[in-house]
């Protein structure tokens, strides 16, 4: 499984390896978020690589996930999606 740190984000579905992965929220706590637990379809060997996906919509008051406007980067053509989270693997 993985833990990811989420705040003020909805999560519609995730999959792994392009094949469906169950989810859950744990216990909400005041300034870290809510921890999401991703639970892998098929055991991963030692070594090998996941391809994880996650449908989510963010909102403005959303401090885990921030947006760079175009104008904002240095190429000023694109939005910019940046997270203030870490990744914990179990």
């Amino acid at each position: 499984s993985q833990v990811l740190d989420t705040k003020d984000v909805q999560v519609f579905k995730v999959t792994v390896n392009g094949q469906d992965a169950q989810f859950a929220f744990g216990e909400k706590h005041s300034f870290k978020g809510t921890p999401l637990e991703i639970t892998f379809p098929n055991e991963l060997r030692r070594g090998q690589e996941a391809i994880v996906e996650i449908s989510f919509e963010s909102s403005p008051q959303s401090s885990a996930l921030q947006w760079f406007t175009p104008e904002q980067t240095s190429g000023k053509k694109h939005p910019f999606l940046f997270s203030q989270c870490q990744v914990q693997f179990i």
